[in-house]
């Protein structure tokens, strides 16, 4: 008799033990699919991120590079547009004589080429019709060599309210610019020569947000 409850008790001991064993494999299972769930989650977001990625890389690039002397016009405009000093001396020309100080001291020159309003004009600028005098909101930021950058107001180079018209220069005292070199801004109502922007590759519009100064 004690022999056969002892083999009970051992037999109990045994299955209760086997209990156990499965139970633990059982939640080790799970761990395992819950995680596999994750990592199947995470190559998904990476598989889905990945498009987003190609997209943009490929927006970067669809942005053709500038050839040498070209001018790119864009911003807020509907007609984006690149024009170079051979489209330029096409154009009708204005000449103007100026006189500005510099690092060099007293320069005077008479500079030929296109008014800068007509160049942007052909791009169309976004401006608020809608507003008084929207175009007043607007202004130009003008690039040139060296990453060299100036700024005018769209009434600077309106001649509906600038008395002086700035050009992109095609010359310089009858010598044609260099066409690798690109045009020049000539800004006659300035008294020095640092918005004179040499090499000048972009040309970008932009206009005032409404709500600058906090008034809409």
């Amino acid at each position: 008799m004690t022999c056969g409850r002892q083999n009970q008790r051992r037999a109990g001991l045994a299955l209760a033990a086997a209990a156990l064993l499965l139970a633990g494999c059982g939640q080790l299972a799970d761990t395992k699919g819950a995680d596999g769930a994750k990592d199947g989650a995470k190559g998904g977001a990476a598989a889905g991120a990945s498009p987003s990625s190609s997209s943009s890389a490929s927006a970067k690039a669809s942005v053709a590079p500038l050839g040498p002397g070209e001018v790119r016009v864009g911003g807020e405009v509907a007609k984006p547009y690149s024009v170079t000093l051979a489209d330029l001396r096409k154009l009708p020309q204005a000449s103007v004589e100026v006189k500005f100080t510099s690092a060099k001291g007293e320069q005077r020159h008479t500079y030929q080429g296109v008014p800068l309003h007509d160049v942007l004009k052909t791009a169309e600028p976004r401006f608020d019709a809608a507003k008084k005098n929207g175009q007043l909101r607007g202004f130009v930021s003008a690039t040139g060599g060296g990453d060299y950058r100036a700024l005018f107001a769209w009434a600077e180079i309106d001649p509906g309210f600038a008395k002086s018209q700035v050009l992109l220069a095609v010359s310089e005292d009858g010598v044609a610019f260099d066409d690798a070199a690109g045009p020049r801004l000539v800004v006659p109502q300035d008294t020095k020569g640092g918005r004179y922007v040499s090499e000048l590759n972009q040309l970008w519009v932009g206009v005032v947000d409404p709500v600058v100064d906090g008034a809409k």
